[in-house]
């Protein structure tokens, strides 16, 4: 592909991105309000759900680095959740120090009651198309996500101007 038609590409793609991360962000705002939560908090909780959907649940130092807190900010947003009883602080591992983060019980419904509308048409969207093209799109959300950490994290200072 020449340079030209790479660089089009690109335009477009990190276009789509940049509306759908605008999306995201609004559904976790509605999300917020529904639930009478700071957006902060919200986003937060919404990562400890979808983790544990992946089946891979968050630790609190995990969860900072997704919502871009400190960790005395992500242990004042935890302290909020679990006082609201929306969280529960396990220790799940061999190593007794390592926290696990749980949604609790009396949140589950109400997030996959707000949910359920968005995954019925995320549903209905994605059963158009081949499981193999699927499987390429979310290889490359993988690539692309690995992309912009390591360039996030080579130097997490801004280019000289």
């Amino acid at each position: 592909m020449e340079p030209g038609e790479v660089a089009a590409h690109r335009i477009r793609v990190l276009g789509g991105l940049r509306i759908f991360g605008a999306n995201y962000t609004e559904f976790t705002r509605r999300f917020a309000l529904w639930l009478g939560l700071h957006s902060t908090d919200a986003a937060a909780l919404a990562e400890i759900l979808y983790a544990e959907d992946k089946g891979e649940p968050l630790t609190p130092s995990r969860l900072s680095a997704r919502v871009s807190l400190s960790s005395g900010a992500t242990t004042t947003l935890l302290n909020r959740l679990e006082r609201a009883g929306h969280i529960v602080r396990t220790r799940e591992h061999t190593d007794r120090r390592v926290v696990t983060l749980r949604s609790s019980p009396q949140i589950q419904g109400p997030a996959q009651e707000f949910f359920a509308p968005l995954a019925r048409h995320m549903d209905a969207l994605l059963a158009h198309y081949p499981p193999e093209l699927l499987e390429q799109f979310e290889t490359f959300l993988d690539r692309l996500n690995s992309t912009m950490e390591g360039v996030l994290t080579e130097d997490e200072q801004p280019p000289d101007r």
